[in-house]
């Protein structure tokens, strides 16, 4: 479980095919200490087992459902990715509850610079557009943000400058894919009230 607050950019080393699946290098400093071979990292909002971890970087394999689900597969040597470490009991819950498995890919479509703050604007697929509230939490590249407006294919965040500086959203192009992660206490309570 992960809390969406990003503690590190990393940077993609190398990336080895294997058959359908994959194994990533993904250069960090940060969240590589005191992590242990097999413990969990989201990278851009993906949970992976972290492997061979060296003080500079990490492996991770990728399954070829997690290829296929998430943006990972479209990861090149030097593309930037936002890392962040598994939760503890100590880890204070900044964000919100985020498992780091991928609902749905959606797609970065524009920003606007207000100087000191950015709205960026990223459609969705239909299917999860029922777990998206107004002021809701939605995990986009693993970060916790808030939904500042929310229309039928589109959603809009609030971008405050530490955001903008230490995650992937600045590198971001428009029609870029990102990963999308709904707020699973929404999956519960349809799943509830579904069978109840």
């Amino acid at each position: 479980m992960f809390t969406g607050i990003i503690e590190e950019l990393g940077t993609v080393r190398t990336i080895e095919m294997r058959g359908e699946n994959a194994r990533i290098i993904i250069g960090a400093r940060v969240v590589t200490e005191g992590t242990n071979h097999g413990d969990s990292i989201a990278v851009n909002g993906v949970c992976l087992t972290a492997l061979d971890i060296q003080p500079d970087s990490f492996a991770a394999d990728v399954s070829r459902e997690t290829l296929s689900r998430s943006t990972l597969g479209n990861l090149k040597p030097g593309t930037p990715v936002n890392l962040e470490r598994a939760v503890t009991p100590a880890t204070r819950l900044g964000g919100h509850i985020v498992q780091g498995h991928v609902d749905a890919r959606g797609r970065f479509e524009s920003v606007a610079d207000h100087g000191e703050s950015w709205t960026v604007r990223f459609s969705f697929p239909q299917e999860i557009g029922r777990y998206l509230v107004f002021k809701g939490s939605v995990a986009v590249e693993g970060i916790s943000l808030t939904i500042a407006n929310l229309q039928d294919s589109y959603f809009e965040v609030a971008i405050i400058p530490k955001t903008w500086e230490v995650t992937n959203l600045s590198h971001l192009q428009p029609g870029d894919g990102v990963n999308l992660e709904v707020d699973v206490i929404a999956k519960y309570v349809e799943r509830l009230v579904q069978h109840n």
